[in-house]
């Protein structure tokens, strides 16, 4: 199946743009309900004028609001990134730590964002699980769980280590432009024989 896909998509890559850790870190904590694309509308903007922990730090919760309105949720979003910032620099001497142990005692960084920074931003071999990710390897029978965690940890047994990270981005990619939540184009599906959501269709 990842053969096939890795075919199909292979520039798949992470789309939310950013040229260091903690923009990477920022980005991915907006784009919590938002899409990747909208996401990029805000950064391109807000980065040009706050892109350092020590920048937001010094930012009111009210001031980050206004410049991520757009990408909804903003005022529970505004409070992590302010309080996250804040940790990086009094904890972490303003450096985003790249181990999932310290990355998940940042407010508002769970699994799936600390995944998102490893394999992307310090190229460490991780699985982020968003709802592309869920979705898809339950759907197409990859895996069979009932939460993203555990989704996580079932890819991770059933996926090489080296693959992990590219894994990822290929799911996310067939989910977004095939496999989509409400109208998958399973006609067009190159992977239709190896899915059981399809196989179950016919």
């Amino acid at each position: 199946i990842l053969d096939k896909l890795e075919t199909i998509y292979p520039d798949a890559q992470c789309e939310l743009e950013h040229t260091t850790a903690f923009e990477l870190l920022i980005a991915t904590i907006l784009s919590a309900q938002c899409t990747d694309v909208r996401v990029n509308i805000v950064t391109r903007e807000l980065f040009k004028k706050y892109n350092k922990p020590e920048d937001f730090a010094n930012l009111s919760e009210e001031e980050i609001m206004k410049e991520i309105k757009t990408c909804g949720l903003y005022k529970s979003k505004a409070k992590k990134i302010k309080e996250t910032s804040q940790m990086i620099c009094d904890n972490y001497k303003g450096e985003v730590p790249d181990t999932l142990e310290e990355l998940v005692k940042l407010p508002g960084v769970g699994r799936k964002t600390a995944d998102v920074v490893l394999s992307n931003a310090f190229n460490k071999d991780a699985i982020a699980v968003d709802t592309h990710v869920f979705r898809v390897s339950n759907r197409i029978g990859i895996v069979h769980t009932k939460t993203p965690e555990k989704t996580e940890f079932a890819l991770m047994e059933a996926i090489p280590k080296h693959r992990w990270s590219h894994s990822h981005h290929v799911l996310i990619f067939h989910g977004r432009r095939m496999c989509k939540a409400r109208k998958p184009e399973c006609e067009l599906c190159p992977i239709q024989n190896d899915c059981d959501f399809y196989q179950r269709k016919e």
